[in-house]
């Protein structure tokens, strides 16, 4: 596989294996960023041709039609929504900190080496994705209630926690994905 790089625009992505779309901050500016540059449409095709996506966090909420953070569209990838936690007030928003995932899709190449229940990652969010195809959810974690911290359909991946916060078990999350991107390199443009 070639060199990691960083991708700022649609031509950008050709030569690539897989895209990890990262983030924190708000979803607004951020879709209106990738509309912008053509981005946006790049990613629903790269999604669209079945190429290896990582979504984390932010990159995860942009693949929904709907947020409520700032009453905002999203790509539109998935159907479904984006909501804010309503929580009572033991429950501090955002969520941070560390929490089990449950891994409900055990043999999603993401979850590799994995245990369906009992792995930590750490988390900080203050919205949750809400898909309405319940089959997309990879993984569910609870803060006052259970909601959907993973998703994976095909080659496309998001987690809401955050891979690179969450030391062995995150790392082990991004080998995976390096992993499938490596086994889907006959998609390359």
């Amino acid at each position: 596989m070639s060199s990691i790089r960083i991708i700022t625009e649609p031509g950008d992505l050709k030569g690539v294996h897989g895209v990890v779309f990262p983030g924190q901050g708000a979803l607004g500016d951020c879709v209106d960023s990738l509309a912008a540059g053509g981005m946006g449409e790049a990613l629903k095709a790269w999604i669209g041709a079945g190429r290896p996506y990582l979504g984390v966090c932010l990159g995860l909420q942009a693949l929904f039609e709907y947020s409520e953070e700032g009453d905002t569209r999203g790509l539109g990838i998935f159907p479904g929504r984006v909501l804010r936690f309503r929580l009572p007030r033991e429950f501090k928003i955002p969520h941070m900190g560390w929490n089990e995932a449950r891994f409900r899709q055990p043999d999603c190449p993401l979850a590799a080496g994995l245990r369906a229940r009992g792995e930590q990652f750490y988390f900080v969010h203050s919205y949750y994705v809400a898909p309405e195809d319940p089959s997309l959810a990879l993984c569910e974690t609870d803060y006052g209630g259970s909601f959907v911290s993973g998703i994976a359909r095909g080659n496309c991946f998001a987690t809401q926690f955050h891979p690179e916060k969450s030391q062995a078990r995150g790392l082990l999350v991004y080998r995976n994905f390096v992993s499938v991107a490596a086994e889907n390199s006959h998609l390359v443009e």
